[in-house]
């Protein structure tokens, strides 16, 4: 076993020695996945949660009233921007796109209020907007019940005071309305609560990960190549000639293209901690963890699909081929959770995807290191996968 690690690095050693010779496999390497994150970062920038001003459009069907004393009242709120319009006007500025919704209160608000009797706000959205459909529906409903809380609070006192000094009553009186109009309406407030700053949204922290990913996995398919051309000009049978261990040259090319994607990690997060100031979230470590277990599944990979290729030609286009078609089902070219379902689940299959998984949810989600153990863990199963079935199928010769 010791013989056999020995030739292995010797072999990794070599190949590494080569690769940072080779001018176009280090632009491959190191350029191209900066140019592709400088163009798209720039490109997604400005995109992503804000911190927008709250924008409430309140309609009232009312001449007079208290609905009018309201909607002054909550006009005069610092915490958001509250206008009112005429009902049509609102109905057209909505179907315009001019606002995403309106409230509405209705034309016997007031008389279902002084009476005593239940009424409700209208909300009016869109069907294709729920979030608008979720604030607007909380705020008439954060309305009407201070209305309700108002109404039971009158009646409460209505009933006590008609109640004889030191004497309960058996039964309520029986009464249909509270002594109840607009000068004694409840006061209608708006407060903001802040729960937590809207952390503006960071292109660079989602399209460095992703684009790394998938640079990484097309450098070490690319390699297959390189281990095909010494296949076929007999350098691979000259090294079994000489002592060499067929398991050391497996091992040795996996390490060697792991030294190259341990490269890459190392100069693009310098690179985006320095250069795009990217988040690693709460977890760094995981972060660290899982571009290791990425380069250690790249390596695999590259040398699994030497493994089955036969010529320079084929290995080249199966490189290419492989690392188009898994980009973007792994995620690479869009975040996987804006993506449906079923691409979702078909992602999982992938290297690619459990990668890009745990990045998005440690540098997005500000997830802690043990809510990606299951990335963690399947990225170390393909790689172990991978490796084992390159050990079982690689050849020195070409066949």
């Amino acid at each position: 076993m010791a013989l056999v690690l020995r030739q292995a690095f010797l072999i990794a050693s070599k190949d590494t020695r080569i690769f940072f010779k080779d001018r176009f496999a280090m632009a491959f390497a190191f350029l191209f996945p900066f140019i592709f994150i400088v163009g798209w970062s720039a490109a997604l920038s400005g995109q992503g949660p804000r911190d927008e001003p709250l924008d409430i459009t309140l309609v009232t069907q009312e001449e007079e009233g208290i609905s009018l004393s309201v909607i002054e009242e909550l006009s005069q709120s610092v915490y958001a921007s509250v206008s009112t319009r005429p009902y049509d006007d609102a109905l057209a500025a909505l179907q315009d796109g001019e606002i995403d919704g309106f409230v509405v209160f209705p034309a016997d608000f007031t008389q279902k209020i002084v009476s005593g009797a239940s009424t409700s706000l209208g909300v009016v959205v869109n069907d294709d907007n729920p979030d608008a459909e979720a604030a607007l529906s909380g705020f008439a409903q954060e309305v009407a019940g201070r209305f309700t809380e108002a109404q039971i609070a009158f009646r409460a006192a209505a009933d006590l005071a008609a109640q004889p000094q030191g004497e309960l009553q058996a039964e309520p009186p029986d009464r249909t309305s509270a002594e109840f109009d607009s000068d004694t309406a409840p006061t209608v407030g708006l407060v903001l609560e802040r729960v937590g700053d809207v952390v503006p949204f960071r292109a660079s922290n989602f399209t460095l990960p992703a684009y790394l990913t998938m640079f990484v996995f097309f450098s070490a398919a690319l390699s297959a190549e390189a281990i095909a051309r010494e296949r076929q000009n007999q350098t691979l049978e000259r090294l079994m000639s000489n002592g060499t261990r067929r398991e050391s040259i497996v091992l040795g090319k996996f390490i060697g293209t792991a030294y190259r994607s341990a490269a890459q990690l190392v100069v693009m997060w310098l690179a985006g901690i320095l250069l795009f100031d990217i988040y690693l979230g709460t977890a760094p470590v995981a972060v660290i963890a899982i571009s290791v277990l990425m380069a250690l599944a790249s390596a695999a990979f590259g040398v699994l699909l030497a493994s089955f290729v036969r010529s320079v030609q084929a290995a080249g286009s199966a490189g290419v081929l492989t690392s188009l078609v898994l980009a973007p089902i792994g995620g690479c070219w869009w975040p996987l959770f804006i993506a449906p379902q079923w691409m979702q689940s078909l992602a999982k299959l992938t290297p690619h995807g459990w990668a890009n998984g745990g990045f998005n949810k440690l540098m997005l989600f500000g997830a802690e290191a043990g809510e990606v153990t299951q990335e963690l863990g399947a990225l170390v199963a393909f790689a172990a996968a991978f490796l084992a079935i390159a050990l079982w199928r690689f050849r020195t010769a070409a066949q």
